[in-house]
């Protein structure tokens, strides 16, 4: 059964904006969709799930959502919500970043199926031919500068200098809806709240030039979704080491997993509606049950969940989990000897690490030594067998007394160590 588009982002708080008349054109006919994307890296991060999770739920209504990937507005730079012009990127870098996106979005749309299957555009291929004069009066007659000046993305940026590149970006992503309208029949943009500006002057463009160029009356619709806070103030998206990516080369699925574990009560509910296609019936279960016993992070936990099998994987979700028990659970050794080489450098990252030499441990070497000697994790002997008297140290999460030896039996993946001091210091030793 086909969703209701407007009711289901209403209800899960993902309408910030709509043009008047947007739900009566959705519930008239399969309506064809778009939403931009802005090359500037070469893999989206999580702040761009929320415009993807609007494609989905359309597609899920039964209308047509169309990616626009903009290998030419790359080039310009949109200045909504910048404080200062961006770095041009040579179109190398642009058309590699742009593939690499497209790979990725594909986790979420159905590129293959039905009348409303997805279709990724670029808007370099409109662009490349276009010449500065002809733009001009072709697009920008039809848009006064009042008009322009009046957007919030510009006068935010007029006092501390704009750019006529940054300036004109308005006009070049009104002509992607424009093109998009004659050409494939787009009826809708959506975007964050901070691109309304910029949505209408398509919307505006389309009204003016169809009339202008006798062409006829021609309405298109506009629909934005808030930009996601947190609750402590802090920008949502973001880790000690930036950007949350959904490439696992740039934030690991166990550092991703963790980031949705450890959002706060506060933002659990608004954010389980933004980025989950659970109904509305099974998020008021999960709310119940996290209200009974908040310690146990039910909403965190099934969030969690639901995005890193989607982004990433089971297979990694599963890793992650396994991962997060060796440093927060009753992880056991079998566990941590699964763990590959990049998931155990993911989850000690920022942990203590030292090096040691593979000689240092091939016939063995007494347990208090290795603690105070061949490594610096206790002050001295003497701290250390105290503490080993005390059972609180492990070797690969196996506890072990003062009579232990390691040796390179000890190796994880060949190479890696790992101590255990008291409950929660962790140490990682690589040997080399």
């Amino acid at each position: 059964m086909k969703i209701d588009f407007i009711e289901e982002l209403t209800w899960r708080g993902m309408i910030h904006d709509m043009t008047p008349g947007t739900q009566d054109q959705l519930a008239k006919e399969m309506t064809t969709g778009y939403v931009g994307f802005d090359p500037t890296a070469d893999s989206l991060h999580i702040g761009n799930l929320v415009p993807v999770m609007l494609l989905v739920h359309l597609q899920r209504s039964g209308h047509k959502p169309i990616i626009l990937v903009g290998g030419a507005t790359g080039r310009v730079g949109d200045p909504s919500g910048k404080t200062e012009e961006r770095k041009l990127l040579p179109v190398e870098a642009i058309n590699h970043n742009l593939e690499c996106q497209k790979q990725q979005l594909m986790k979420f749309l159905d590129f293959e199926n039905g009348e409303n299957k997805a279709e990724a555009v670029n808007n370099y291929d409109w662009f490349k031919d276009f010449s500065f004069l002809d733009f001009i009066r072709d697009v920008g007659k039809h848009i006064t500068v009042n008009y322009m000046l009046a957007k919030d993305s510009v006068k935010k940026r007029l006092d501390s200098g704009m750019s006529f590149t940054e300036f004109s970006y308005q006009l070049v992503q009104g002509y992607d809806f424009y093109w998009l309208y004659k050409n494939k029949g787009c009826r809708l943009q959506l975007g964050g709240s901070d691109q309304w500006g910029n949505i209408v002057t398509g919307t505006e463009l389309i009204r003016r030039k169809y009339f202008d160029d006798n062409m006829g009356e021609a309405e298109a619709y506009a629909l934005t979704c808030p930009l996601i806070t947190k609750a402590d103030g802090s920008k949502f998206g973001k880790s000690e080491g930036g950007n949350v990516w959904l490439d696992p080369e740039r934030t690991s699925p166990y550092k991703f997993y963790q980031y949705w574990l450890n959002v706060s009560d506060e933002d659990a509910g608004k954010l389980i509606r933004f980025f989950t296609l659970f109904s509305q019936a099974e998020i008021e279960i999960l709310e119940k049950e996290h209200a009974e016993g908040p310690h146990n992070r039910i909403l965190q936990k099934a969030l969690a969940k639901d995005i890193t099998i989607r982004v990433h994987s089971e297979e990694d979700f599963n890793a992650a989990v396994e991962a997060s028990e060796i440093l927060f659970g009753k992880g056991t050794t079998e566990a941590l000897q699964q763990l590959s080489e990049k998931m155990i450098r993911s989850v000690f990252e920022g942990l203590p690490q030292s090096e040691v030499a593979r000689t240092a441990i091939e016939s063995g070497v007494g347990i208090i030594d290795f603690l105070a000697e061949t490594t610096d994790i206790f002050g001295s002997k003497g701290e250390a067998r105290r503490m080993l008297k005390d059972n609180g140290v492990a070797v690969n999460k196996s506890k072990v007394k003062d009579d232990y030896s390691i040796t390179t039996n000890d190796l994880i993946n060949e190479k890696f160590i790992i101590i255990q001091k008291g409950k929660k210091h962790y140490y990682l030793i690589k040997v080399v």
